[in-house]
């Protein structure tokens, strides 16, 4: 039944690795549950689930995490009673907890020069790693699409890459000159390094491995940087995007526009950079406004 389900969301809902490795940790660690209490599938009830989010709960795993767990639960149910395996769907009347929205960190243009001077450009990495915060923050990509990008999918002729998102969701996306140019500088210290058989296509590679940049590494470097920087801000490689977008909205931006480049199905999904805009503007008349400074 698991191993049917994996087909499913990865043949036909075509969810991205990291959603499906989640999902199915979701749904394991549920069927096991029910599996120590004695029941199958068939046997749950929304009472079962109800008593299954009050342990997660006690635990202390956080809103967030136990709705991604509902929606987990909910695609699995659903796909049991659409391939014939269940009649009903108990978690039809499940209601997730409600997660009030925060507001992601947004680095200052300077705090991103700062970032990027941090960087320690004796070092073989160092050039790899002033492309790698450049492409992050100038091109608003996720981690994900950072570490998978690949050499075919380069179009600096006409300023642009190809980027595979969420879903394996292909989009267009335009390389400012100064990501360009850190870009290029890269492919200089890149011809040092034999990549393994499979990788030879990826932009971004470790020296040791010599194969494609993890995420692990990204986000172990990038603390780093932020460290000897003496930014204090809790930051990761998806705060670039979170500042690629806000910068861009402050410049004047279309939020369809903003939508496009990052690759967001919804525009509900965009909008919370509006939020992010109106406390920076609010920020700035308090601090700026004649009538506050008396």
């Amino acid at each position: 039944m698991l191993k049917a389900y994996q087909n499913y969301i990865l043949l036909v809902k075509g969810l991205s690795d990291n959603t499906r490795e989640a999902y199915l940790r979701d749904v394991s660690r549920f069927l096991e549950y029910i599996n120590e209490k004695g029941l199958s599938p068939a046997d749950v009830t929304l009472e079962t689930l109800h008593e299954y989010t009050l342990l997660l709960t006690e635990m202390g795993i956080s809103p967030r995490s136990v709705l991604r767990s509902h929606s987990a639960l909910r695609s699995f149910f659903r796909f049991l009673v659409m391939d014939g395996y269940l009649q009903a769907d108990p978690t039809e009347l499940l209601e997730s907890p409600k997660i009030g929205r925060r507001l992601p960190e947004v680095l200052t243009l300077q705090e991103v020069d700062d970032l990027l001077a941090a960087i320690d450009m004796s070092q073989p990495f160092g050039q790899r790693d002033r492309a790698v915060i450049e492409m992050l923050y100038s091109c608003g990509l996720r981690v994900s699409e950072l570490c998978n990008l690949c050499l075919s999918h380069l179009y600096l002729e006409d300023d642009f890459l190809r980027v595979t998102g969420k879903g394996d969701k292909q989009r267009l996306v335009p390389i400012s000159p100064r990501a360009k140019l850190e870009l290029e500088r890269w492919f200089e210290d890149r011809k040092e390094i034999l990549p393994r058989e499979g990788e030879e296509d990826f932009v971004f590679l470790s020296h040791l491995r010599r194969q494609r940049l993890s995420r692990i590494t990204v986000f172990h470097n990038l603390k780093l940087y932020a460290r000897a920087a003496g930014i204090t801000k809790t930051i990761s490689p998806h705060t670039l995007r979170h500042t690629f977008a806000t910068h861009l909205l402050e410049g004047g931006a279309n939020l369809r526009a903003i939508q496009a480049m990052l690759g967001h199905e919804s525009i509900a999904t965009t909008e919370i950079y509006t939020h992010i805009d109106r406390s920076y503007l609010r920020k700035q008349i308090l601090e700026h406004f004649p009538r506050n400074m008396q």
